[in-house]
């Protein structure tokens, strides 16, 4: 009786082992994919911010743009930052954020962010921006350094000059924060006064190989990855040279 009974929890705990093992395993497997799927978002949306900033950098239009740039303390750039509206309109995209160092040439970056927000109003159509937003203030800059934060709220923000006269605009701007957006679809441009700007710690994460901060990635700068020095270049080269179609 005793010997049936040790064979049988024998049995019911190597079938427990089992699915313990098969359990974890594949969660390991989950958790393992989820990590090389942001690794992989990371590289793109770097690589998509470089290509967003120098397609800003070569738009005459964007004069104002590079003007302001030169005397930002950081820039976060979010590739495409989509909206659609029934009434009730909602914004959200990804960015990336590069601050500038003790020189001006040394920019120190990036490290990842989500924009979102909501908006009220009889609305109907949809649009995808890109978006730039330049941190003009030391306050500007200290925002990104929380967790999340409210355009407009605790970082006042303000739309960025375009188009003919844009530079000579530039001297009357006091916002924390200023945006520039170009859009392609029914809407003219994007509104963030309200949005909320909140770190991405598992991109960060993921791109850095390990938990890291925005303090981290700025203040105490030590973490660093090469991928980045393409978008790093891109940001140096447009705070340093002068602007599209002028001599």
């Amino acid at each position: 009786m005793n010997r049936r009974m040790g064979s049988k929890w024998r049995g019911t705990a190597g079938w427990s082992s089992m699915v313990i093992f098969l359990f974890m395993a594949m969660v390991i497997s989950q958790v393992t994919t989820a990590y090389a799927n942001d690794k992989q978002e990371t590289e793109q949306l770097v690589e998509k911010a470089r290509q967003t900033m120098e397609s800003f950098l070569s738009d005459e239009n964007m004069g104002g743009f590079q003007d302001l740039l030169k005397k930002a303390h950081g820039v976060l750039i979010s590739p495409q930052l989509l909206k659609g509206a029934f009434v009730v309109g909602a914004s959200g995209g990804n960015a990336v954020l590069l601050v500038r160092g003790k020189k001006a040439e040394q920019w120190s970056g990036p490290a990842f962010y989500t924009i979102g927000g909501a908006s009220f109003g009889l609305q109907i159509g949809g649009e995808a921006s890109e978006v730039i937003l330049l941190a003009m203030t030391e306050r500007g800059v200290t925002s990104f350094l929380g967790n999340s934060f409210k355009l407009g709220g605790d970082a006042g923000v303000a739309l960025g000059p375009v188009g003919i006269g844009a530079s000579a605009a530039t001297a009357n701007l006091s916002a924390d924060i200023l945006s520039f957006s170009r859009s392609k679809g029914l809407y003219g441009g994007v509104s963030l006064d309200g949005a909320v700007v909140a770190v991405r710690d598992g991109l960060n994460e993921a791109y850095y190989g390990k938990k890291v901060t925005p303090s981290d990635i700025f203040v105490r700068q030590n973490v660093k990855n090469l991928e980045a020095i393409k978008l790093i270049e891109a940001v140096k080269k447009g705070a340093t040279e002068k602007p599209a179609g002028t001599d």
